[in-house]
C-alpha cells in the first residue's frame, strides 16, 4: 500500500498553516513550523508566484495532509461526495471528519490521526460491537466506536482516556463516555461543525477544471 513517508513537518510549512500532523510534539517548542515559518528547501524563503490554480492546489492539498491521504483515496472520496446531494464540497469535508481515524481522534482515543490509524489497523476498536481495522470506514449517525474490551487494560489507553475530552474538545455531534471508553455519532456534521480553515469551493473548483 502506498504511504507518505516525508517529514511531516515539511508539509505544515509547505502550506503555511500548522495542521498539527504529529500530535502532542505540534504544542511543544520542538515544532518545526514555529521554529521555521517559511517554506522547507533551499527557496524556501523565496516569494512565490501566485495562481488562481496554485491557490486551488495548495488547498487541496493542505486538507488531504490533514487526513493523511494519498491523491488517489481523496479523489475517490471527492468523487462520492460529489453523487450525493447537496453542495459537493460540504459533502466531502462531511465524509472526511466522519473517517473512523478523524472520530478516533476527535474523541480523544489518539493524540493525532496517525496514531488514530496505526490503533485501527491494530484492531484495538470497534464499530457497533465489530472489530474494524479500516481507517477510512465513514461512521453513520448511531454509530458507537469504542476500545475493545482486550485493548481497555492497555496503560496506553489507562492513561490517555484520562486525557481524552480535555485534551481537545469533543465536537458537538459526538458523545464521549470516557468510563465506557467508547463515543457515539449523535448527529452528522454540519457545515460550523466542520474545519472552519478548509475553503471547501477551491477544492470543488480544481476538480472541475
Amino acid at each position: 500500500m502506498a504511504k507518505y513517508k516525508e517529514a511531516k513537518c515539511k508539509i505544515c510549512r509547505r502550506e503555511g498553516v500548522k495542521l498539527f500532523l504529529k500530535g502532542e510534539r505540534c504544542h511543544t517548542d520542538k515544532c518545526s513550523f514555529d521554529r521555521k515559518p517559511y517554506g522547507p528547501g533551499l527557496h524556501g524563503r523565496d516569494k512565490k508566484r501566485v495562481t488562481e490554480y496554485k491557490i486551488q492546489l495548495r488547498e487541496k492539498q493542505k486538507t488531504r495532509a490533514m487526513y493523511g491521504m494519498l491523491e488517489k483515496q481523496f479523489s475517490i472520496f471527492y468523487k462520492r461526495s460529489d453523487l450525493q446531494k447537496g453542495a459537493t464540497g460540504e459533502n466531502l469535508l462531511r465524509m472526511l471528519e466522519c473517517r473512523l481515524d478523524s472520530v478516533v481522534c476527535h474523541l480523544g482515543f489518539a493524540t493525532s490521526k496517525a496514531q488514530a490509524r496505526q490503533l485501527i489497523n491494530h484492531k484495538h476498536f470497534s464499530v457497533n460491537g465489530i472489530a474494524t481495522d479500516i481507517p477510512s470506514f465513514v461512521v453513520k449517525q448511531g454509530d458507537v466506536i469504542a476500545v475493545r474490551e482486550n485493548s481497555k487494560s492497555l496503560k496506553f489507553f489507562r492513561d490517555i482516556i484520562e486525557d481524552a475530552g480535555s485534551r481537545v474538545g469533543v465536537p458537538t455531534w459526538l458523545e464521549l463516555n470516557k468510563e465506557a471508553m467508547k463515543g457515539t455519532v449523535t448527529r452528522l456534521p454540519e457545515r460550523e461543525d466542520l474545519p472552519a480553515d478548509v475553503k471547501e469551493n477551491l477544492i470543488v473548483e480544481l476538480y472541475s477544471k
